[in-house]
């Protein structure tokens, strides 16, 4: 880890939790130069739903290659492009009543935020945005506005103009956010104008898996629809299957009026994002938001060929079960496991324990990677144990995984000093 530590900035995060140095990947395996195998819940934040090199994509990705296709592009017209917009439209939009535009903002998704911002506030005329607290939308300026994370807004290094919300149970159980919310946008006195936009997580994979239901859902929809406001739908980490279905709102049976796309978008890990809006919201002027990167074909390839996956209901119907899996099992850790003062949080393979031991969620994560198993930690205090396992995960490696967490939340707690109860409890 020398070379690291001497040559990189020390802005590094991941290679501080996991040390090691990985040199291969395969479906839902990582190996670091040892020789260690490691199972993976991280996905690449979410970039990898389908898994490392996954065959289906790889040969896709060759075959271009090797055929010299276009790898660069810009916003000029490819053949690559052409197919990717096509199969979307007849796999995923039309089949879900949906007329959207496709821009290609550029490769990252705190780049699709950003033109979905900028879009909202040209069509409505307004400025302010509104999010919600322990809202993550990315790291350049306009998209770190609408985040909520303290340490993450503090490293802008200037003044960050945000109108913040609290999400669904923020201010607890007996609390209505969205009459809360309906509120300060109607009375006339609240300081708060009317937005251009709201932009929401589903599940807040940063904040800590907090989950909105549907009907909240709903009503914001409602909501957004009856004051002119557009909705916005950050799908960047939980769109692509993560939920169960392609998009994480099909379940509210809303349609947003603009929907940010990234990470697994592409399938493969390539660099890509979408910002997907309403057709009569194409107000753009010609090159008025633009990127040297927004035409990479080989993640055009991928993602076309990661398509196919949606065809039917098959893989939806696999992370509806396995969801299910995760689920019971961290219920019934935090059932067994009393002292660590637990929650299972979050949807679908997009799932988090709550710990509300100090410092337990890190300890945990820690000792799993220790016993080959690789997961991170979200929330403003690092509190959830976050799992993010690629979609199309065994259930073998799935079962062998939660056991290696509840190895590892057993040995955490004993570190502490905690005697683990061990509770009885139905799986």
């Amino acid at each position: 880890m020398q070379t690291f530590e001497r040559l990189e900035s020390e802005v590094r995060s991941y290679v501080r939790s996991w040390p090691a140095v990985f040199t291969r990947a395969q479906g839902h395996s990582i190996w670091d130069e040892d020789g260690k195998e490691y199972i993976d819940f991280f996905a690449g934040a979410g970039a990898l739903n389908y898994g490392h090199n996954n065959p289906r994509l790889k040969q896709s990705l060759l075959k271009y290659l090797e055929s010299d296709g276009i790898v660069h592009s810009l916003d000029m017209a490819t053949d690559a492009k052409r197919r990717l917009l096509e199969r979307l439209d007849e796999v995923i939009l039309k089949p879900r009543g949906l007329d959207y535009k496709v821009q290609f903002p550029g490769p990252t998704g705190t780049d699709a935020v950003e033109a979905a911002l900028k879009l909202a506030r040209k069509v409505t005329g307004r400025e302010s945005v509104i999010s919600f607290t322990n809202a993550f939308h990315g790291m350049t300026l306009g998209s770190l506005a609408v985040t909520g994370n303290e340490m993450k807004r503090h490293g802008a290094g200037v003044p960050l103009k945000t109108i913040a919300m609290p999400y669904e149970n923020f201010l607890g159980d007996d609390v209505d956010t969205i009459d809360y919310l309906r509120t300060y946008i109607r009375a006339g006195g609240s300081g708060v104008d009317l937005p251009a936009a709201i932009i929401v997580e589903t599940t807040q994979g940063e904040g800590g898996m907090n989950t909105a239901s549907v009907e909240w859902l709903q009503r914001l929809a409602e909501l957004c629809r009856r004051n002119e406001v557009l909705l916005i739908v950050d799908d960047i980490q939980m769109g692509c299957g993560r939920t169960g279905p392609f998009f994480s709102f099909e379940a509210a049976g809303i349609k947003p009026d603009i929907v940010t796309l990234s990470k697994s978008i592409s399938g493969y890990g390539l660099p890509l994002s979408l910002t997907l809006f309403r057709r009569d919201l194409d107000v753009w002027e010609p090159g008025e938001h633009n990127g040297t990167f927004r035409g990479h074909n080989p993640a055009f390839v991928t993602a076309v060929e990661s398509l196919s996956y949606w065809e039917d209901d098959a893989l939806s119907g696999d992370v509806l079960r396995r969801g299910e899996v995760i689920k019971q099992h961290l219920e019934w850790m935090a059932e067994r496991f009393p002292e660590a003062k637990a929650k299972q949080r979050g949807r679908g393979m997009a799932q988090g324990l709550h710990c509300g031991v100090n410092g337990l969620a890190e300890d945990i994560a820690r000792g799993a990677f220790e016993r080959g198993v690789i997961c991170e930690t979200s929330g403003a205090r690092s509190e959830v144990l976050k799992l993010l396992p690629p979609l199309t995960i065994d259930d073998s490696a799935l079962e062998r995984g939660l056991m290696v967490l509840e190895e590892s939340l057993v040995a955490a707690l004993e570190r502490r000093g905690i005697a683990a109860a061990r509770t009885p409890a139905a799986v």
